[in-house]
């Protein structure tokens, strides 16, 4: 199996490289990863500077831009053929619900949509993971024992896993993706000089009482395996914006 591995964390990061280490036992990994941490680069791609490629181990190369620059150079210039799958993580922290639509991690994701091999984006759901090695567990799992029924060759899945113990997860949750609440206003804040700042995040709670959400799932202690699609089309509103038209 030929495995193409990056994140948005960078080439440094710890998840990626537990995950490296797994995924070698399975296949043939090739990480093509950022040179820097690029959290919240969503499927950006950098248009108005030169991007490098360097490598730093035998299978592993960094790249100076984002985790879709990754994916590009790595299906373009870097491996000869199409790998059987793409794997985007271990990303430190969660991305459910609206974090997919700045998420690096899922970013990387979605960069080999128009190709026919699945792609995982997996989570881990605390900033500061004590429990990577259950994430890395969930990986092998979903790899050795499902891949290979898919219904979808070409799916895009987000995986967001508990930070707890292997043994205490209650299994894997199919869920759709929840909402979080509206964000606060940030506090003012200055730097030395005096000068206001801004920062965004951290990102709003999430909406509660939300039933077979990705959020809801987690709260159970389940593994939240959410299909993708980038078809962002509202069909249900074709129909109302038909008669708008006329």
């Amino acid at each position: 199996m030929k495995i193409l591995l990056t994140n948005d964390d960078g080439y440094f990061s710890k998840g990626i490289t537990e995950l490296d280490a797994m995924l070698s036992e399975l296949g043939d990994v090739t990480v093509v990863a950022p040179e820097n941490n690029h959290s919240g680069a969503s499927s950006s791609l950098t248009l108005k500077n030169p991007l490098r490629i360097r490598k730093y181990k035998d299978n592993g190369f960094y790249v100076n831009g984002t985790p879709a620059d990754c994916v590009f150079m790595a299906l373009t210039r870097i491996i000869k053929s199409p790998p059987d799958i793409l794997v985007s993580g271990i990303n430190h922290g969660a991305n459910l619900g609206d974090d997919v639509l700045y998420s690096g991690t899922v970013g990387a994701a979605m960069g080999a949509r128009f190709h026919s091999f699945p792609s995982l984006a997996v989570s881990i759901t605390n900033l500061k993971p004590d429990h990577f090695s259950t994430a890395v567990g969930v990986m092998r799992d979903i790899i050795e024992n499902r891949l290979d029924d898919l219904p979808n060759r070409s799916s895009i899945l987000n995986i967001n896993v508990p930070d707890i113990p292997f043994e205490d997860l209650q299994g894997y949750a199919l869920t759709r993706l929840g909402r979080r609440e509206l964000p606060e206003h940030d506090k003012n804040n200055t730097d030395a000089y005096g000068n206001e700042i801004h920062w965004v995040g951290p990102p709003p709670n999430p909406i509660l009482g939300q039933e077979g959400t990705d959020f809801d799932a987690i709260s159970k202690n389940k593994v939240s395996i959410t299909p993708l699609d980038t078809d962002f089309t509202d069909f249900k509103s074709m129909e109302e914006f038909k008669d708008w038209l006329k």
